[in-house]
This record gives C-alpha cells, sequence and structure tokens, in this order.
C-alpha cells in the first residue's frame, strides 16, 4: 500500500501536492473561525454550532476510533498472503473489507487491483460496500443504524461484484501495473502531533461531558465557573478550535490519515478524529445559517422533496473522499433527510478509496463508481417505498 501512496506522489498536479492542499485547508478553516468571531447571533450560532459538533458527535467518533484502530493496531493479519490463498472467493473478502469503518480495507483491495491481483468485480465490490469515515460517525451515534447499513453494503457489494464479473469476465479491465514492493515509506508524524497531549487532555472530559448530555443529565448545574463559562462551553469549544486548527495544519491528506501506519495509534485516532469534526462542524453550520438567514423549516423543506432525496445522497457518494460523505450522515442524524437517502450515498460512496483509483486506474474508478450507483438507487428506494 504505501508503494502505491509513493506513486501518486510521483503523478504531476495530483490532489496530493503538499503546498496547495494545505493552503487550502487553511483558508477552510479560516473562514469558519471568522464566522465564529462575528458578534451577535451569528457567532452565537456558530458557537452553539461548534460546541454541539464536538459534544454531540466528535468526541463519540473519537471514542469509536480508540477501539477500531486499537485492534487494527494489535493485529497482524496480512491481508496480501490472505488473498493469494483465497482467490475464490475475493468478491466476497472485498466486500467485507469495504463494509469496515474507514478506508483502510478499501484502499487494500483498490491497491492489490491496481496491481492486476484481483478482479474488477471485486474491485465494484469493495466500491460499493465501503462507505469511510461516515461509518464512524453512524456507529457513534446510532450503532443500530450503522451494523444494518453495513449488513446491506455487504451484501450489495457481494451480489454487484459476482454480477460484474459474470457479464465481464474476471479479466474485464484488469491491471497491468505493478509496483514493487521492496521500498517501503514511512510518513513521520507531523508537528501537529506535538500538540496530542492537549487534544487528550480536552478530549477525556469532553467525553464524559457528551456521555452526560447523551443520557439527558444537565452537568453544567453541578459547576459555576466564572465569566459566565460552564463545562459545555468550555471543553466543547475548546474541542472543537483545537480539533480544527490541527486538521488544518495538518500537511497530510486525508488519503494518507486513513492508509498509513507509521504514525503510531494515538496520531492516527487523532488525526482521524479532526478530519471527521471539521466535516460535522460544517454539516452543523449549514443546518443553523441556513435556518437564521433563510427561516427556512429544513426539515419541512426536505419533506416536500422527498421523492427525490434519495438520487441526491446517491450522487453526492460520486464525490471522491469521505468529507461530503459525513455531510450526508449529520444531514441524516440531524432528522433531515430519510434512511433511505443515507443507505443510497453508503452505497454508492467510495470513500478515500476512490483516489488511488482514479489517479492509477481512472477507466476502472469511473466505470465502477458507475456501477455502484445501481444497487444504491434499487435498495434506497425499495426501502423508501417499503418503510417509509
Amino acid at each position: 500500500m504505501n508503494q502505491i501512496i509513493e506513486a501518486i506522489y510521483k503523478q504531476k498536479h495530483t490532489i496530493f501536492a503538499n503546498d496547495a492542499r494545505l493552503l487550502k485547508k487553511l483558508i477552510f478553516a479560516s473562514l469558519i473561525l471568522l464566522l465564529a468571531a462575528q458578534p451577535g447571533q451569528l457567532g452565537e450560532v456558530v458557537h452553539q454550532s461548534m460546541v454541539d459538533a464536538y459534544l454531540q458527535v466528535s468526541v463519540f467518533v473519537g471514542f469509536t476510533l480508540f477501539i477500531f484502530i486499537g485492534l487494527d493496531s494489535i493485529t497482524s493479519f496480512k491481508t496480501n498472503e490472505f488473498l493469494k490463498k483465497t482467490k475464490k472467493i475475493h468478491v466476497p473478502i472485498a466486500s467485507f473489507l469495504g463494509s469496515l469503518p474507514g478506508c483502510g480495507g478499501a484502499v487494500i483491495i483498490v491497491t492489490q487491483y491496481i496491481q492486476g491481483r484481483i478482479s474488477f468485480g471485486s474491485l465494484v465490490a469493495v466500491l460499493t460496500a465501503t462507505m469511510g469515515d461516515a461509518a464512524f460517525l453512524l456507529l457513534a451515534i446510532e450503532p443500530y443504524t450503522g451494523l444494518l447499513i453495513f449488513a446491506v453494503a455487504l451484501f450489495a457489494g457481494t451480489i454487484s461484484g459476482y454480477i460484474i464479473d459474470y457479464i465481464h469476465g474476471e479479466g474485464f479491465l484488469r491491471s497491468k501495473t505493478f509496483i514493487s514492493s521492496s521500498k517501503k515509506e514511512n510518513i513521520k508524524k507531523t508537528f501537529v502531533s506535538k500538540l496530542n497531549i492537549i487534544w487528550l487532555l480536552i478530549f477525556l472530559p469532553g467525553l464524559i461531558i457528551g456521555f452526560f448530555k447523551a443520557f439527558q443529565i444537565e452537568i453544567d448545574s453541578f459547576y459555576n465557573l466564572p465569566l459566565d463559562l460552564t463545562l459545555t462551553s468550555l471543553f466543547g469549544l475548546s474541542g472543537a478550535y483545537l480539533s480544527l486548527i490541527m486538521w488544518s495544519l495538518n500537511p497530510l491528506s486525508d488519503f494518507q490519515l486513513s492508509t498509513d501506519k507509521s504514525r503510531g495509534f494515538i496520531s492516527r485516532v487523532i488525526d482521524t478524529t479532526n478530519f471527521v469534526t471539521t466535516w460535522v462542524i460544517v454539516g452543523f453550520l449549514f443546518f443553523e445559517l441556513f435556518i437564521l438567514f433563510t427561516n427556512v423549516d429544513l426539515k419541512m423543506f426536505f419533506d416536500i422533496w422527498l421523492p427525490l432525496i434519495p438520487i441526491v445522497a446517491i450522487l453526492f457518494g460520486f464525490l471522491p473522499g469521505c468529507g461530503p460523505q459525513i455531510l450526508v450522515a449529520t444531514f441524516y442524524l440531524n432528522g433531515y433527510i430519510p434512511l433511505s437517502a443515507e443507505i443510497g450515498n453508503a452505497i454508492s460512496n467510495d470513500g478515500d478509496a476512490l483516489f488511488p483509483a482514479i489517479v492509477l486506474a481512472p477507466k476502472a474508478a469511473i466505470i465502477a463508481t458507475i456501477y455502484s450507483a445501481f444497487p444504491a438507487i434499487i435498495i434506497a428506494y425499495s426501502y423508501m417505498f417499503l418503510f417509509e
């Protein structure tokens, strides 16, 4: 996998150009901080959105990531060797790895396809099954929904993969690329990791406050802080600000955050949580600022256009990366879009796994993404008509 990342770096004008990416992230974060600095109702809305995003979502995402990445760090499972021994069941294996939270499993399958070791149907299976970092969001807030989508995506990916291999044959668009595994890339800890200890000191009490709020226990009434501060606002704003700043200053791409294992367990958890937090803040701000400036009932607006919401969510899934998909998941968790739309997006989206596929096998990536839309449409609208 590290060799794939190295090959991507050598491509000119790719999305992994460090300086340009860092500048865009800084501008993006600066705009949010500028909104937060505004006086009056606008600043209050932004602050409350950041507090809610951090304490209602981010702390639970971080907690879930500690579990998943911790298990990943202590296991010595070697996917490459396993795939060599299980050629006849590559499609369900690809679908299973894709359906796991995060993009690591999906990226592994994409790299195997790029090196010509698995079929095109396996590529379709993994891109159909994966939902990237949005899975952590669902598992943290609505675990039963997350498990339901996991099962549906696993089934859809497996069936789709076998159908594609049956129609086109296992050799269809098989990559002839071979990338040597003799070199290994080691991404050092970034300077942002020096803030990890501060992040943890805010995260741990923030997680406790988040649990209190989840059980409708008003923790602010237990303590009186100076300057009209509350525990909720203190840790909510501190955590949100720090996560946003650390993400914007991190020179690594979101793809690297999802795939590289050389930075250490704690840094991987924190970096990924910061990325998710940033997009959750954007999602919360979208809702609140839209309502503030338009006085439109967003829930009623989506209800009016309900039949079109799943197809829009599915089209969002075509966008590479986990950010847009986290937005869709945030829409669902806030009750603005139905579960059918979230299911459709989960099946159609390819997460960060689409980045290396687009760079090194663009034709296969585009066709596989289009194929993933078919089960997304069928399952999303079937669920809508049967259960909603």
